[in-house]
């Protein structure tokens, strides 16, 4: 009883909803693919170890747990690193994220957002704490770290959608941080001017197609049956569905099976087909008030790394779901990123429970006796 009073149990009840309501739609998506529904026993497997997580995460306390950031950042390298003797994926995207022992998957990137977070909340309130976040030696050391892990991701794994994931995290992160508009007007300006070098060096063709398909169709696909053809699918499956939806199981395109990766990366147009304009709702409120969440907690904490971990968190879920959303809409380019608590896929799961746990954990923990006032 103690621990249902203390712990964030607005938090946990959404993540648990969103995440049930995932595994009933991936029962529908994967209902005629004849795995036997394998998918959706690892997503309940999953479910029970992120609610694992959530427990353990809410009763430890950050302060201790970024004190080992070194720990967590050489744990991080090493882990990305192992991709590069083991890692898999698909051979027409060249992006080889996983490791796989016994049919069982993890991503490695999805695991270290959490890590990241805390390495980089801890940095930035030491720096704030003596006064030198916007000095020029303190802001390299954190792009350094930054740069290092993305990096990582980037040259193993080709994973480009967490990269952008991990970028957002840490821009939110040194705004709420307090670092000047001037150094994100000159990061900003390098990134421009490095774009094309990054684009032609970096990116497998798929990718590279994948991100100019959207703005360049005829160009890159004037079939739309090659890298558009996803999303055209996506966008089709979503509008059928009106605003009540065909039914769940009813969905002619997503019972087709027509669209790829349908129960990952495109879950929300099954939403839109099989339960309509209501259904997709339904999931947008949920991850937002998730994240609106997130971020209360770090502001009531009143403790600088309370709140740089909370916007870290927030940020991740809300990078996710603006991408995700906006690929199976058309808006955005098809990246690969799985939507919180919502697409299949295990390590995405735990890794979004074991962050709200944290983040319940802030809200668990009175204030810092140094941040305390008299």
């Amino acid at each position: 009883m103690r621990f249902v009073r203390e712990v964030d149990m607005f938090l946990f009840t959404t993540s648990l909803i969103s995440t049930i309501y995932g595994i009933i739609l991936i029962s529908s998506v994967v209902r005629n693919t004849g795995s036997g529904g394998r998918e959706v026993y690892v997503q309940i497997g999953a479910l029970v170890v992120g609610v694992i997580l959530f427990v353990i995460f809410s009763y430890l306390d950050i302060d201790i747990i970024a004190d080992k950031s070194g720990f967590l950042l050489f744990f991080s390298v090493l882990f990305i690193f192992t991709l590069f003797f083991w890692g898999v994926g698909r051979e027409e995207t060249g992006n080889r994220a996983w490791l796989r022992f016994f049919d069982i998957g993890i991503q490695p990137a999805e695991v270290t957002k959490v890590t990241f977070i805390i390495i980089i909340a801890k940095m930035s309130a030491n720096q704030k704490e003596r006064k030198t976040h916007n000095s020029f030696v303190s802001l390299l050391q954190i792009i350094l770290v930054f740069l290092l892990m993305v990096g990582l991701i980037v040259v193993i794994s080709s994973d480009l959608g967490s990269a952008l994931v991990y970028g957002f995290i840490f821009l939110a992160m040194m705004f709420v941080a307090g670092v000047k508009l001037r150094w994100f007007a000159l990061g900003g300006g390098l990134i421009a001017v490095m774009f094309p070098f990054i684009l032609n060096n970096f990116l497998t063709e798929g990718q590279k197609n994948r991100i100019l398909a959207i703005y360049y169709p005829e160009q890159i696909d004037p079939t739309r049956r090659n890298v558009l053809w996803q999303t055209d699918n996506s966008i089709k499956a979503i509008t059928t569905g009106g605003f009540r939806g065909q039914g769940l199981g009813n969905g002619r395109i997503t019972q087709a099976g027509v669209i790829p990766e349908q129960r990952t990366d495109f879950i929300f147009s099954a939403a839109g087909e099989e339960l309509g304009f209501i259904g997709c709702m339904l999931i947008v409120i949920l991850l937002i008030a998730i994240i609106i969440r997130c971020i209360y907690v770090g502001i009531k904490s009143n403790n600088p790394l309370g709140l740089l971990v909370c916007t870290g968190v927030a940020a991740m879920l809300l990078a996710q779901t603006f991408e995700n959303i906006g690929m199976c809409l058309g808006l955005l380019p098809v990246i690969g990123l799985t939507l919180p608590f919502f697409s299949y896929g295990g390590s995405s799961v735990v890794a979004c429970f074991a962050a709200i746990g944290i983040v319940s954990g802030v809200k668990m923990r009175p204030k810092p006796v140094r941040f305390r006032t008299t």
